[in-house]
């Protein structure tokens, strides 16, 4: 019978099939692939560059096979060509995660560490990976406005403390507490978040908000590729506020007039004609003179400042690297240039980098030795983007650009003295910002016996910054400066760090350790200096340099320096891959301390179950792939204060300006030269306090992760208790102590606790693949501990009502209780400085028949009840399809645009924004915004539930559509892809909130909609 069976295939003939074998997404070929006859054994292995030939018969399956990428069966059929894309067979569950000073896989951490999909946020158009990463790590909070520059804000579970918030970076092995706008993303391999205790404490002094690990791009092993990125971009202004016309203007002036019921033609402008019909005065025109300023040079206008300083603007980004991986060597190399224009008129940002990954085998890989190197340099220019807000918001439309004679327009008598934006990017155009940071480290790994390895590396993290500008003389309305002057000031600062360690991986039977051993030297060091002239005779900026100038010389300068000595040890531990364990302890020695607490020790260890390796799970809920429960507990300290906080310090000051503040000059001009060597004394600036000690944070955090179909549904929930205690805080003193007041000290604890989510699905249906993940965060803040003498330098009275127990972002003031609408509600309220017809009401609260400071309370609230986010893609065939929507609820903000476009008499001399035209009047009762008068008599601008406003957003932050072009391998092209995608497209706010954009309510730059088309090739 056998015989029978076989005797058919025997007899088919053989014909000889060639292809090619590459790796699914880059195109890369794959050498060492087993490619055999499925049931014979008879087989081949793929050439260096992925090709294989085997003699087959058309009923024949080939399988394909290699290490770390999915087995495929392929029917030879009449087929001679069959070329073959292999997946990778990588579960997320095997990824290897790095976590501080070596790596685990992601099933085995039991800490909570957070891994971001690089791929999702590769091409968008911003300097900082930061600000893509905005929304897609729960527990992670990014803020950023829309400058060019791509400085971004990171918080990781809330804010932990009084002081510095910001995380630590660790950039191959370099810790940093610098952004990641001077880093290529395009370089960036893989990120992680280290959120607790348990996984950052390795870390220690510099721990305690947080650690985000970067690894940047390596060469593979058998693997050359040249990859070019491009972009284009352009950017949008959308989210003006509506600001009156000079028309407007005018009419809401004579109605402010009319209400309190003086003379309107009582202005140094306007003139207006009107009467009165039945009681009701009516506004027939406004008159505007020929020419509002007394020179005569100004005529009338009405400018739209936004439009005057705002601009659709271009992005621009080129990166190129080559990759190129050997059996005993790897080399990765990369440039970038990224241009960001943006679109307030001149601002712009440049930045330069370049990179050099390598590695050498020595030994039989034995011996280990590279180097991570990075270069970057910016070029800035330095407008003065706060001014040029503020003043494109607040300068009437009246004033004219240019006066007749092609000098700058400025305001004119009756307003106030704001100067003319377009005057301020214009006189500021020429002044450059530059930036250079070279960051980098050089490294050995030696396996002294096998699985112990010993590793140093020694490191640099340096940078300068250096900017010359030129103030120009000018003439702008009733505001002018005859004198020019230059400034030139430069920092360098910087570290270097070595490190030591040793680790040893022991398996006996079911039980599996890693030990770690390691040591670590840090020390920071910086200097600056300025220098500043007048008098020059020129203002050019290429003759504006310091030795030109005539008069008014003067400079200053200053250098610090810091060191840490660490020691650390960290035990890992598995048992059948069921029961998991870490350990960790971290000795830091910081010299910003006094020698009695130099020293902080930082404990940590977190356990984990694998239920899913479980047989009454596997038996029970065969539907796990992955079911884990994890507890972390960990301590981590921080010592962000002044270099010279233990320490009593004294100066010796010429004089300071006492014009606005107390000269507090030590030596006096008794012969009134006006130069020259006086004798001085010294004052006292600063109380020493030897008894600082390490300011500490103790964390829990309960998790678990899981996923079922095979991973096809996947999440993970954590808890986290945090409590931060001895925060290091400046406090403020009573003005009887005097001088020297000043004083650090460990006086404030904190609380933190939250919920964070993360839940993903993945399927595929024929030729269509989709993920949907979402993420969900919340936590709660309350401040738990305050000196009694600094209770008043936060929100609250200081007495009965204080910010104990409650949130540091807490907002305290009055309740606002709607309009008075006739003489009996005025009547019938408490007593109320100001109260009358039109003006805006407050709540007893203390029922005293008075309306006073003790009627404030807190009324709001700035930390979001819950942040979250949501990212879709989809691949059909060739085209794939993402789009990531981001929110925040339940947060208030405090509107300070009210104050322009509701209170005209807070900003007399200003403009004034929409919202006043609908202001309350007789005829206009329903409205809920107060009468427009010319004189606050009621304080209308103190801090009320007016200005609360709810802050919830929900912005559609990235859509991208792509299409890869495939086929091109016989041409050498791995992979080429085209896209478009949009950035902040969609904003969806509260109808509650009255203002563009409630991201960016204290009117930083703007925050644009930018659209961008670029390409991906390798080859």
């Amino acid at each position: 019978m056998l015989l029978t069976f076989a005797m058919p295939y025997a007899a088919l003939p053989q014909s000889m099939v060639t292809g090619t074998v590459t790796e699914a997404g880059s195109g890369q070929g794959l050498p060492g692939v087993n490619v055999s006859i499925q049931g014979t054994s008879s087989g081949t292995v793929t050439d260096a560059d992925g090709k294989f030939s085997i003699a087959a018969s058309s009923n024949n399956v080939l399988l394909f096979s290699f290490i770390g990428y999915k087995t495929l069966q392929e029917k030879v059929g009449d087929r001679t060509l069959i070329n073959i894309e292999l997946a990778a067979d990588v579960s997320e569950l095997d990824e290897i995660v790095v976590t501080g000073y070596s790596t685990q896989e992601k099933k085995d951490l039991t800490g909570a560490v957070s891994v971001v999909k690089m791929n999702e946020i590769k091409d968008m158009p911003t300097a900082n990976p930061m600000r893509a990463l905005q929304g897609r790590v729960p527990g992670v909070t990014v803020t950023a406005d829309g400058s060019p520059g791509g400085v971004a804000t990171v918080r990781i579970r809330g804010i932990g403390t009084l002081g510095n918030n910001d995380p630590l970076y660790i950039i191959d092995g370099m810790p940093t507490k610098n952004g990641l706008e001077q880093i290529n993303p395009a370089d960036i391999e893989s990120m992680q978040v280290l959120k607790d205790a348990s996984s950052a404490t390795i870390y220690g002094s510099r721990a305690a908000n947080g650690v985000i690990i970067i690894t940047t791009k390596k060469a593979k092993a058998g693997f050359s590729k040249v990859t070019f990125n491009s972009s284009l971009s352009t950017q949008n202004y959308t989210t003006q506020l509506d600001m009156l016309n000079t028309q407007e203007r005018a009419r809401v002036y004579w109605q402010s007039a009319v209400n309190d019921g003086a003379d309107p033609n009582n202005h140094q402008i306007y003139n207006f004609d009107w009467t009165t019909v039945d009681g009701t005065p009516v506004l027939n025109g406004v008159i505007l003179p020929e020419f509002i300023d007394a020179q005569q040079t100004m005529r009338p206008a009405d400018t739209d400042w936004y439009n005057e300083i705002s601009r659709t603007s271009v992005i621009q980004s080129y990166d190129i690297s080559i990759a190129n991986g050997g059996d005993r060597s790897s080399t990765f190399f990369s440039l970038s240039y990224f241009d960001n224009k943006g679109i307030v008129k001149e601002s712009q940002s440049k930045r330069y980098t370049a990179r050099l990954n390598s590695e050498y085998n020595f030994f039989n890989k034995k011996l280990k030795v590279g180097e991570n190197l990075m270069a970057t340099h910016f070029i800035n220019t330095l407008i003065p983007i706060n001014d040029v807000m503020y003043t494109a918001l607040v300068q009437q439309t009246l004033v004219p650009v240019h006066t007749m004679t092609g000098g700058w327009g400025g305001p004119a008598p009756g307003m106030n003295d704001r100067h003319n934006p377009v005057r301020l990017i214009e006189d500021n155009k020429q002044n450059k910002g530059y930036f250079v940071r070279l960051m980098g480290n050089a490294y050995a790994d030696l396996e002294v016996i096998r699985n112990l390895h010993l590793r140093t590396s020694f490191g640099i993290d340096y940078q300068t910054n250096y900017e010359r500008t030129l103030r120009k003389s000018y003439v702008s309305g009733f505001l002018s400066d005859p004198s020019n002057q230059v400034n030139t000031k430069q920092d360098v600062s910087g570290n270097w760090v070595w490190q030591n360690s040793l680790t040893y991986d022991l398996e006996l039977g079911k039980n599996a350790f890693n030990f770690l051993l390691g040591s670590e030297m840090i020390r920071y060091v910086g200097q600056d200096f300025w220098a500043s002239r007048r008098g020059y005779a020129l203002e050019n900026i290429d003759y504006a340099y310091l030795n030109p100038g005539s008069s008014n010389k003067d400079n200053g300068g200053g250098g610090s320096s810091n060191a840490l000595l660490s020691q650390f040890a960290k035990v890992n531990y598995s048992y059948d891959d069921r029961y998991l364990a870490s350990v960790t302890v971290r000795r830091d020695g910081s010299s910003r301390f006094g020698s009695d607490n130099r020293y902080g020790i930082f404990p940590a260890f977190s356990l984990g179950w694998r239920l899913s390796e479980e047989r009454f799970i596997q038996e029970n809920l065969p539907a796990a792939s992955n079911l884990k429960l994890r507890y972390g507990w960990g301590k981590t300290g921080n010592q962000e204060i002044a270099n010279n906080a233990t320490n009593t310090l004294y100066e010796s000051v010429y004089a300071t300006d006492g014009i606005w503040n107390f000269d507090r000059g030590t030596a006096y001009d008794i012969g009134g030269a006006g130069t020259g060597q006086l004798p001085t004394g010294f004052a006292l600036i600063q109380q020493g306090n030897s008894g600082l000690k390490w300011e500490t944070a103790i964390q829990s955090n309960f998790g678990i992760d899981f996923g079922f179909l095979d991973e096809k549904i996947a999440g993970s929930v954590d808890y986290f208790i945090k409590k931060t205690s001895d925060i290091l805080i400046e406090p403020a003193y009573l003005a009887v102590i005097g001088e020297g007041g000043k004083r650090w000290a460990n006086g404030a604890s904190m609380e933190n606790k939250g919920i964070e989510v993360l839940l993903s699905y993945s399927e595929t249906i024929n030729d269509v693949s989709f993920t949907i993940t979402g993420n969900i965060s919340t936590y709660r803040n309350k401040i738990t501990r305050l000196p009694d003498e600094i209770l008043g330098s936060y929100p609250g009275n200081g007495t009965d009502k204080t910010i104990l127990g409650r949130s540091v972002n807490s907002i305290f003031g009055y309740v606002a209780d709607g309009i008075f609408k006739s003489q009996d509600e005025v009547e019938a309220h408490a007593e109320q400085v100001g109260k009358g017809i039109g003006r805006m009401r407050y709540k007893d609260l203390d029922g005293n028949d008075e309306i006073t400071d003790r009627d404030r309370d807190y009324i709001g609230i700035k930390d979001p009840k819950f942040s979250y986010g949501l990212n879709a893609s989809v691949t059909y065939k060739n085209f794939d399809l993402n789009f990531f929507w981001q929110g925040v609820q339940g947060n208030d903000v405090e509107n300070s645009y009210k104050t322009l476009t509701d209170f005209p008499t807070l900003w007399a001399g200003s403009n004034w924004g929409a919202r006043s035209l609908d202001a309350w009047t007789p005829q206009n009762p329903n409205s809920t915004i107060p009468a427009v008068t010319l004189v606050d008599s009621n304080n209308e601008g103190r801090v009320s539930t007016y200005f609360v406003e709810n802050g919830s957003y929900l912005k559609l932050r990235n859509v991208q559509l792509g299409y890869t072009v495939k086929g091109l391998a016989k041409t050498g092209i791995q992979n080429l892809r085209f896209y478009v995608q949009a950035n902040n497209l969609v904003n969806i706010k509260s109808n509650s909130y009255t203002a563009p954009d409630p991201e960016n309510a204290g009117n930083a730059y703007p925050i644009p909609v930018i659209y961008t088309g670029g390409l991906n090739l390798s080859f």
